[in-house]
This record gives structure tokens, C-alpha cells and sequence, in this order.
């Protein structure tokens, strides 16, 4: 699994014109899945995500998490985020999990990072075709892929 993580004032997603997730405060995550993520790799990317000290303290220095600082996620799925551009100009997605594959692995993920939060965050629409906005606060954007945990 490949995630961006974005630290964002707010953002949301409009599929066909209307909002269907939207945030303040918080993270605006775009999740990648590929066929050999398992449910290992669900937990160690959600727990990391929600403990990421990337928030102020009154110091202004980034050491607090998004469960410090009471913060949202907005979780959006993108199989792009796979996509292997080692042989010419047109990107290939291989390696991004079929939907029968990812569709239950994003939400089991959405479950996971739910738990790990104590609330409930807001999701884009897994294949559909949407639009993306946020504000990113800082700038602070992190990418994290479960393979390379050591």
C-alpha cells in the first residue's frame, strides 16, 4: 500500500458536481492498493498515519499526531499511485489491485483507520471519477509505502 498524506486546513471530494466528503482540519489521504497488501499491512499503515507527528505544538514545532490535535481524514482511493513509468511515456498500472481485490481492502482500511481515530472520516467514492480539493497546510505532504517498513 502507497499513501500520500497531505496535512490540510480542509479539503473535500465532489463526485457529478456534489460534495460527497469533506474536512477541516486534518489529513487528506490518497490510498493505492496492490495485490499482494494484506491485512498487515492495513494495520501498520493506518496505525502510522494517525500517530505521523506532523502537527504544531504550541511551539509551532511539528510534534503533535492527528489523534494530539483532534483532527479529520478524508481518505481517497487512487490506483495511479502505482503506476510504473520505467518504460515509455505511458504509464503502466500493473501492479494496482484489480477492484474485487482493492474494493475490500479500502474498506477495510477505512474500518482500520476509524478504530485507530476513535471516529468516523470521510471517503471519496472507490472508481469514480473525482474531484479533489484541498488546502495543504504548511506545506506538508509525506508519501509512506507498507513494503519498505524496515
Amino acid at each position: 500500500m502507497i499513501a500520500v498524506i497531505q496535512r490540510v486546513s480542509e479539503s473535500s471530494v465532489k463526485v457529478d458536481g456534489k460534495t460527497i466528503g469533506q474536512i477541516g482540519k486534518g489529513l487528506m489521504v490518497l490510498l493505492g492498493i496492490e495485490d499482494s497488501d494484506t491485512q498487515e499491512d492495513i494495520d501498520w499503515l493506518s496505525k502510522k498515519i494517525v500517530n505521523l507527528r506532523i502537527f504544531p505544538d504550541e511551539n509551532e514545532v511539528m510534534n503533535r499526531s492527528l489523534l494530539d490535535s483532534g483532527g479529520d481524514v478524508l481518505l481517497i482511493s487512487q490506483f495511479t499511485l502505482h503506476a510504473s513509468t520505467k518504460k515509455g511515456n505511458r504509464p503502466s498500472y500493473i501492479r494496482a489491485a484489480k477492484p474485487d481485490f482493492a474494493i475490500p481492502m479500502y474498506e477495510k482500511f477505512i474500518l482500520a483507520i476509524e478504530a485507530e481515530l476513535g471516529k468516523k472520516i470521510e471517503t471519496g467514492e472507490f472508481g469514480a471519477d473525482m474531484k479533489v480539493s484541498l488546502v495543504n497546510d504548511g506545506p506538508v505532504t509525506i508519501i509512506i509505502d507498507s513494503k519498505n517498513k524496515m
